[in-house]
């Protein structure tokens, strides 16, 4: 029924070098033909009215469109209670992650943050302990700007920084996402699940849209009742439709990630499914084997274990 290779927008109108994060002209002629090549034409609409010149799309004018589509994400996430989801889903690992070392602080760090809303939400009123350390990440610097902005204004104690999340000078402990594995496909997925042993993380927490018959179409009529921001529109809609299923994350974690202790949360919620439209697959290093199923214990059948 759907085309899930097909990109979202906002995976095309920016492009980094993966070395330095410099930012890259994207042309706006080679981008509506890659979209036509897979006949979008609604995401046609979008891109046709980014303005450009000489072929070149304006980059001020697609971070415009990038913030206000994320701030329109916030209010979504608001309203579907993301934040809390997460923090139910993180706070297991967290203290696994806490009993295993000494360093202090715990670094948190949020992977493709965005605007930061769920690491702010975490520093505000998670309830985690005070002996964390929020760090939200992203390649965009607008993005990080507007979160670094939010949260001085906020009096947060989280910083965010324009970077590769798992080459920071201090890395993680914990790393987590909330929106971002459908973004990966295929050997990129298993790519980045690798990365994390590399980073030298204690575990993970990766959030995203459990996906379903009626995920796409509920996801349609939302963000077309409630977005504003045509690209939000697309790509909130499209993000439905692109999401893993729970077979396809657990392959890529352990082809990525062979050392950890797997698990996914609310991949069948049963008759919860309505209520519950996010899933998570959950990882534990080797420095913690044996730990995660007790960890979980208390979220019960809502947990199934890969591996």
């Amino acid at each position: 029924m759907f085309d899930r290779s097909a990109p979202e927008i906002s995976d095309l109108v920016v492009d980094y070098d993966p070395h330095t994060l410099e930012r890259r002209h994207v042309s706006k002629s080679k981008l509506i033909e890659t979209l036509r090549g897979h006949g979008r034409r609604a995401a046609l609409r979008v891109v046709e009215s980014i303005p450009a010149r000489d072929d070149v799309l304006d980059a001020l004018a697609v971070d415009g469109m990038l913030v206000r589509s994320h701030l329109e994400l916030q209010r979504l996430h608001e309203e579907f209670r993301v934040g809390e989801t997460v923090r139910s889903f993180v706070a297991p690992m967290i203290a696994l992650a806490r009993a295993r070392t000494r360093e202090r602080p715990i670094r948190i760090v949020d992977v493709g943050c965005g605007l930061g809303f769920i690491t702010r939400w975490l520093a505000s009123r998670g309830e985690l302990g005070d002996d964390l350390e929020f760090v939200g990440v992203d390649y965009n610097r607008a993005f990080v700007r507007a979160a670094t902005a939010l949260a001085r204004a906020e009096d947060l104690p989280c910083r965010f920084e324009a970077a590769n999340a798992f080459e920071l000078s201090v890395p993680g402990h914990v790393y987590l996402s909330t929106g971002v594995i459908h973004h990966f496909r295929g050997e990129d997925l298993a790519r980045f699940f690798a990365q994390h042993a590399r980073a030298g993380a204690l575990g993970f927490v990766h959030v995203d849209i459990r996906p379903g018959i009626l995920a796409p179409i509920g996801s349609y009529i939302f963000h077309h009742a409630r977005m504003r921001e045509p690209l939000a529109r697309w790509d909130g809609f499209w993000s439905a439709v692109r999401a893993h299923d729970a077979r396809t994350l657990a392959a890529a974690s352990q082809q990525g990630a062979p050392g950890f202790e797997l698990a996914v949360v609310d991949a069948h919620p049963g008759p919860y499914a309505v209520v519950r439209i996010f899933q998570a697959i959950v990882g534990a290093s080797p420095a913690l084997a044996g730990q995660l199923p007790a960890a979980l214990a208390p979220l019960g059948k809502r947990v199934e274990r890969v591996r």
